[in-house]
């Protein structure tokens, strides 16, 4: 995977709040909107992780 970037929440699980500052970052990095994004789930389904490749992504 090329280079990414990656968000995880201050405690356990991310927040709402998180979860918008990792957009508005990869937005400013200029990140391929068709790019997926990665996430690590928690055993409950909350959102850990997030990951973004910051190039164009054909994984």
């Amino acid at each position: 995977m090329p280079a990414a970037l990656r968000f995880t929440g201050d405690d356990k699980d991310m927040t709402l709040e998180e979860l918008a500052d990792f957009l508005e970052a990869a937005r400013r990095a200029g990140v391929p909107k068709t790019n997926p994004v990665r996430a690590e789930l928690s055993t409950s389904g909350k959102i850990k992780q997030v990951e973004v490749a910051l190039a164009e992504d054909d994984d």
